[in-house]
């Protein structure tokens, strides 16, 4: 594993961490869904504002996760797929080689269409 996925891996640990954290210190009587669609009872704005920071706290940790993840996955490196990659890349230029000399050259020469006596139509109207 190279220092780079390292370093993301330990990142994912950290937020994952922070993450369990900020959801366990969240009041679990804020009225979960039914506040957010306007069914929230009276709190004093202490409370409201301490609630809010954690909510977007939660949502920006969950979309630092997601990135973190998606980031990672593209710096490990797996030899299945190169050798995939390059086999695949060897059988396309192969194939392109081999439809190239087909097309290149016509299997039967065009011959021409022989010519209309336009004198012998004339005559026969």
């Amino acid at each position: 594993m190279n220092t780079i996925t390292t370093v993301l891996i330990a990142l994912i640990i950290i937020v994952a961490l922070l993450l369990i954290l900020i959801i366990m210190v969240q009041n679990p009587k804020g009225g979960g869904i039914s506040s957010t669609f306007g069914g929230g009872g009276a709190s004093s704005g202490g409370v409201q504002s301490t609630n809010t920071f954690l909510d977007k706290s939660t949502w920006t940790l969950a979309a630092v996760m997601v990135g973190l993840v998606i980031l990672t996955n593209f710096t490990i490196p797996n030899k299945n797929r190169v050798k995939d990659v390059e086999s695949n890349l060897q059988n396309t230029t192969e194939g392109a080689a081999t439809e190239t000399t087909e097309e290149e050259a016509p299997a039967t020469p065009l011959e021409k269409a022989p010519a209309t006596d336009n004198k012998k139509e004339e005559e026969t109207k």
